[in-house]
């Protein structure tokens, strides 16, 4: 199939970044996104141009680096993928792809499609661990009984790959159902108890630092996210910053 790519080209963090225009011939329905990106960007090399930067690693749909905004989508027009899982067979021979950043205060951008968010390194620093006993005489995690629902529940919030597309979908650029997500993950497990007040509030607080905006309560988040994570990790968060709240 032949494409037009309508992508965003920035240079650096203070540069004025703008849409270019670019042809893509032969792409095959079988690719993925990225490997339809490196299609371009060796197109782009061969001619002596300076190819797209964009953040991948995995290719898996594991890693969340591969972040772009397709179409005004994030991730795309698929669902439950990320960019690198999305495949070209979405796409009709003809169609023009407007292909963007993950856009949000939090997020800079560092290059064309790369942007910045170790703001979401810098809220897992701040309550996203459990103290451990490492002296020798750890207990082992299997000897400590956790009632199966409640299990399954920190698995499905700990699958969260913090990629950004809660953010990126969001109007408000709220990090709530990634901070949900990692907050539900331990507030679920007995494990998770002994910081449970300090981890709340510090991760909302480093959250607000950060300058994520408030949650929109539309859902576009969870319809967004590769991994499915739910809205009621948000409220789990609120009730356990509420009842953290009134502790001190």
């Amino acid at each position: 199939m032949n494409l037009t790519l309508k992508i965003w080209r920035q240079k650096g963090p203070q540069d004025k970044g703008k849409m270019v225009d670019y042809k893509v011939t032969d792409i095959s329905e079988h690719m993925s996104f990225l490997e339809m990106m490196d299609v371009l960007n060796e197109q782009l090399t061969n001619k002596g141009e300076e190819p797209v930067a964009f953040d991948h690693d995995c290719r898996e749909g594991i890693c969340g680096m591969c972040s772009m905004y397709i179409n005004g989508e994030a991730h795309g027009p698929d669902r439950g993928v990320t960019t690198c899982q999305l495949h070209m067979r979405m796409f009709k021979d003809g169609d023009t792809i407007t292909i963007e950043p993950f856009r949000a205060k939090a997020f800079p951008v560092i290059k064309d499609l790369v942007v910045d968010r170790s703001s979401f390194d810098r809220i897992q620093q701040a309550g996203g661990f459990i103290s451990v006993n490492t002296s020798g005489n750890t207990v082992d995690a299997n000897a400590i009984p956790i009632d199966k629902h409640a299990a399954d529940e920190a698995m499905d919030a700990a699958t969260c790959i913090g990629c950004g597309a809660c953010v990126a979908s969001c109007k408000n650029s709220s990090a709530m159902l990634f901070v949900g997500a990692k907050v539900s993950q331990y507030a679920l497990l007995p494990q998770g108890q002994v910081e449970a007040t300090d981890r709340v509030k510090n991760m909302v607080a480093q959250m607000d630092l950060e300058g994520f905006g408030n949650c929109t309560n539309t859902g576009a988040c969870e319809v967004e996210c590769p991994k499915g994570i739910s809205l009621e990790n948000i409220a789990r968060m609120n009730r356990e910053y509420f009842s953290a709240s009134i502790k001190g």
